[in-house]
């Protein structure tokens, strides 16, 4: 690099640098914020008099008013991380008769169904695509044309969309998104992010409903929605984060003991805690998918491994979604399955939104299913004796750990891809 290049260098990262002074002001420069500051200042401004350039966002109000106008009153759904924005407006706009967080996707869909047959009414539908597994049944056993034709909006969150990064299970679903809905004969757009778009495409959706009393969906892309301060805050205030009750989980399990964590933040913190700990996870199955099937992984391990101690790390949202599961293992019998259900009282990984996990008891819940014991902790030492307790003479066991939302932003994610992680897991099981 010659003199002149030098000086052009150092200029540009003195006039970056000033630019970040000047963005700050007083405030601190962390790290995240430098970046932030470092990324805007060398992306080119968008030119006002090329309207193509700047970026559109749909005001979530605009949108649900939108909706409102045509008639379409009624919520129901299961969060999703790129529906926050929009499930954050309902939360603080539309009561909870008419926004009703549900168990799954699929019954979802059947309460939206229950609502059209009482009202005549369209419904909406909102989920992530991965619950379209969920979904899939009822769509053509119960709203398909060709059956009871129940016509709903359906609105998809597209993780995994193709061309974006994401995580492995995501990206399957995402790319599968499409020709699943195509397959099933369920027509769908992509929703536009600008408000004139929207209602071009409500309109569409609401003349397919009424020729042809089938679903409709939108399939949503990352980002289509601006921003939106949520003013309705769901906290609770019990001692121990998720994380620090994974923490206490650990140190009392066995060296030999398998366990099956659930997707999203658990699986994550499972891991960054077998490592400080173990410094390794190979008695870890990560479940990175397939959300409220962790406990019946479990089960499965737990029916051939007897001799044993399998542990579950379930949450409240993932253990509500398929509930049938806590059925089948109390009714089986199996006593080396200690089942733990981290309850947050929130769909904390995808938004925050509220579970019914603080109206309803776990603990009475698995011992009125046949579980041999079950306990209710929120502290260090209570999880601790119950761990204890929890040997393969006793089960199936249960221990409902009550927890406050609180995620670390710097918490990582596994270095193992699944199929790794998957091949460590047997190793470890056939020892």
């Amino acid at each position: 690099m010659n003199s002149a290049d030098t000086f052009t260098c150092a200029t540009g990262c003195i006039l970056i640098i000033l630019k970040m002074i000047r963005m700050l002001g007083r405030r601190v420069l962390t790290p995240v914020r430098a970046l932030r500051c470092l990324s805007s200042a060398t992306q080119p401004t968008p030119d006002p008099r090329m309207t193509e350039t700047i970026r559109d966002f749909l005001d979530p109000g605009e949108y649900v008013e939108a909706l409102a106008k045509r008639n379409i009153n009624f919520f129901t759904g299961v969060p999703d991380s790129l529906l926050k924005i929009f499930c954050s407006y309902l939360l603080d706009n539309v009561d909870t008769d008419n926004n009703v967080i549900a168990a799954n996707e699929g019954n979802a869909l059947a309460i939206a169904a229950g609502y059209h047959l009482s009202t005549g009414k369209y419904p909406c539908v909102y989920l992530q695509n991965s619950g379209l597994g969920n979904i899939i049944n009822p769509l053509l056993s119960l709203a398909h044309q060709g059956v009871y034709s129940i016509p709903m909006l359906l609105m998809i969150g597209w993780r995994g969309e193709p061309g974006k990064k994401d995580e492995p299970q995501h990206m399957i679903q995402g790319e599968k998104t499409g020709p699943l809905l195509t397959a099933i004969g369920t027509n769908f757009e992509v929703l536009p992010d600008y408000i004139e778009g929207a209602e071009e495409a409500i309109e569409s959706a609401i003349n397919h409903m009424k020729n042809r009393g089938s679903p409709y969906a939108f399939i949503v892309k990352r980002q289509i929605f601006g921003e939106y301060a949520q003013k309705k805050e769901f906290q609770n205030h019990y001692p121990l984060s998720r994380e620090e009750s994974i923490n206490a989980i650990v140190q009392e399990i066995g060296e030999y003991d398998p366990i099956v964590a659930t997707t999203g933040f658990t699986s994550r913190e499972l891991y960054e805690m077998q490592m400080k700990h173990r410094k390794t996870v190979r008695n870890c199955f990560l479940s990175v998918g397939s959300m409220g099937h962790a406990s019946s992984i479990a089960f499965g391990i737990a029916l051939e491994k007897k001799s044993r101690r399998v542990f579950c790390l379930d949450g409240d949202g993932a253990a509500i979604m398929h509930m049938g599961s806590i059925a089948v293992i109390g009714g089986q019998r199996i006593k080396n399955i200690v089942h733990v259900v981290l309850n947050n009282e929130a769909h904390e990984s995808v938004g925050g939104q509220p579970t019914v996990g603080s109206k309803i008891s776990f603990e009475k819940l698995a011992k009125a299913c046949g579980y041999g014991q079950a306990f209710t902790v929120k502290t260090k030492e209570e999880i601790a004796e119950a761990v204890k307790k929890c040997t393969n003479e006793n089960g199936p066991s249960m221990i409902e750990v009550k927890c406050c939302m609180r995620t670390r932003g710097n918490l990582g994610r596994p270095k193992q891809s699944p199929k790794e992680n998957k091949k460590e897991f047997m190793e470890f099981l056939s020892l």
